[in-house]
C-alpha cells in the first residue's frame, strides 16, 4: 500500500467528522434544503478538487498554478470552519458541564432555550469573515501592492550618499501569474519610486526558467537610475521538482541565473560591487541562498573579500535566518541587510502601528518589516509574487524604498 493511503484515509475521516459538525450549524440556522445542501455539495467539490491535484501531482512540474489554486480553495473552505467548530465545541462542553452538573445536583439544570441557535448563528457570522477574506485574498488581494518607505540614519554612511535610495523587491515567483495586466501595475508602481538603484533579493521563479518566458518583457521595463542588482533564492535552484536527470537540473539553473542579465540585473554570487559617487564609496554584497533548513551555498567571507571592515556596506541575502545565525553579530559589521523569503506567509493580521502578527512569526524571528539590533538593520520584504496559496490576506505584496541618511 502506497505510503500516502494511510494519512489520506485519516484526513478524509477528519474532513467528514468536519462537515457534520459544520452541516448542524447550517441546519440550526437554516431550514432551506437548498441553502443546507448547497453549501454540502461545494464543499464537496472542492475537497475533490484537492484530492484529484494531489492524487495527480507531479513532482516533475512542480506547484502549477492549478495545484495553487485547488490549495487556496481548500484553505477558503476549511479556515471558516474552524471558527464554527470551536464555537459549537464550546457550546457541546458547556452543555455537557450541566448535565453533569445534573446528574450530581438535587435541582434541575435546564439550558437556556435557543441558545444552539444562537450559538450557531454567531460560529455562522464569525466564519463568514475568514472565508470573505480569503474570497478576496485570491482574487484581488495578491495584487494590492503596497510601497513601504523607510529612512535610515547611519553615522558613518559617506557624505555622498546621504538621500541615497533603494528600492528592495524580492520573490517575484513568475510561475504562479495569471494576470499580466496585474503584473504590469506593480512593476509600473516599482518604476514610479525613482530610487537610485533597484536591489532584486531572490526566488524569480517556483522552480523553472521557463516560467519566466511569458513575463521577461513585463519586467525588462524596471528602472533605477544608478542600476539594478539581485541575488537568488532557495527556489531558484530547482531543488523542489523531480528532474529527469541531474544534466537537466544544471542547465536550469543556469538559464534562470541568465534570466537576471536579460532583464538588466548584476546577479551576484557571492560577490560584491562597490557603488561610487563623487569619490565616495559603499559595498554592496550579495550572497547565494543560506537558509536556516534551507538550502546553504552562500559564502559570506568570500563575498566580502576584498572589503575593508570600516566600509558601509549593504548585504542582500535572501534567507533572513542568515541574519539571525550569521550576520548580525559579525564583527565585520553589516550596516543593512535586505532579505526576503518569508511572505509573511502570506496571511495575518497587520494594523500599522498597532499589530502584526502572522503564523511565519513563529517560525522566524524576523519574518516582515525592518528590524534591528546590535546597531545593524534588516529589512525583510514581504515578497512581490505569491507561491503555494494564490493569495493574499492581511500581508500585502510590498515594494520597500529604503533612504539612507547621514546621521
Amino acid at each position: 500500500m502506497p505510503r500516502w493511503v494511510f494519512p489520506l484515509i485519516i484526513l478524509t475521516i477528519v474532513i467528514v467528522l468536519v462537515e457534520i459538525y459544520t452541516f448542524q450549524a447550517f441546519k440550526m440556522v437554516s431550514k432551506s434544503k437548498i441553502v443546507r445542501y448547497s453549501f454540502l455539495l461545494v464543499s464537496i467539490a472542492v475537497y475533490i478538487n484537492f484530492f484529484v491535484n494531489i492524487i495527480t501531482y507531479s513532482r516533475s512540474e512542480g506547484q502549477t498554478p492549478q495545484f495553487q489554486m485547488a490549495m487556496g480553495l481548500l484553505l477558503t473552505v476549511s479556515i471558516p470552519k474552524l471558527v464554527i467548530i470551536i464555537l459549537l465545541f464550546g457550546e457541546d462542553a458547556y452543555r455537557w458541564v450541566l448535565k453533569l452538573f445534573s446528574a450530581v445536583s438535587s435541582g434541575e439544570t435546564k439550558a437556556l432555550a435557543g441558545r444552539r441557535k444562537f450559538i450557531s448563528q454567531l460560529a455562522l457570522g464569525l466564519a463568514s469573515i475568514p472565508f470573505a477574506a480569503f474570497i478576496y485574498g485570491i482574487i484581488q488581494g495578491k495584487y494590492n501592492y503596497k510601497v513601504l518607505k523607510y529612512q535610515l540614519s547611519f553615522k558613518d554612511l559617506p557624505d555622498a550618499f546621504d538621500g541615497f535610495t533603494i528600492t528592495q523587491i524580492s520573490d517575484i515567483h513568475s510561475g504562479s501569474f495569471t494576470n499580466k495586466e496585474k503584473i504590469q501595475y506593480g512593476v509600473d508602481l516599482i518604476n514610479q519610486q525613482k530610487s537610485d538603484i533597484m536591489l532584486f533579493t531572490g526566488d524569480i521563479v517556483n522552480n523553472k526558467a521557463d516560467e519566466m518566458d511569458n513575463w521577461m518583457d513585463v519586467f525588462d521595463k524596471l528602472e533605477a537610475k544608478e542600476g539594478k542588482y539581485s541575488i537568488l533564492g532557495n527556489h531558484d535552484y530547482g531543488d523542489y521538482m523531480d528532474w529527469e536527470n541531474p544534466q537537466d537540473k544544471i542547465d536550469n539553473f543556469q538559464k534562470v541565473k541568465d534570466i537576471h542579465q536579460k532583464i538588466g540585473f548584476d546577479l551576484l554570487l557571492d560577490e560584491h560591487r562597490y557603488l561610487e559617487k563623487d569619490g565616495q564609496k559603499i559595498a554592496l554584497v550579495g550572497v547565494e541562498n543560506w537558509g536556516k533548513g534551507f538550502n546553504q551555498a552562500g559564502d559570506l567571507a568570500k563575498a566580502s573579500a576584498n572589503i575593508k571592515k570600516e566600509d558601509f556596506k549593504i548585504l542582500m541575502s535572501h534567507d533572513p535566518s542568515h541574519w539571525e545565525y550569521k550576520v548580525k553579530k559579525d564583527p565585520f559589521n553589516y550596516h543593512l541587510t535586505l532579505s526576503g523569503h518569508t511572505h509573511g506567509l502570506q496571511m495575518g493580521i497587520e494594523i500599522p502601528g498597532w499589530l502584526k502578527w502572522s503564523p511565519s512569526k513563529y517560525v522566524y524571528k524576523q519574518w516582515a518589516g525592518l528590524y534591528e539590533e546590535y546597531g545593524r538593520y534588516i529589512n525583510v520584504n514581504r515578497g512581490f509574487g505569491y507561491h503555494a496559496f494564490p493569495g493574499r490576506v492581511g500581508i500585502w505584496p510590498e515594494i520597500t524604498v529604503i533612504e539612507l541618511k547621514k546621521a
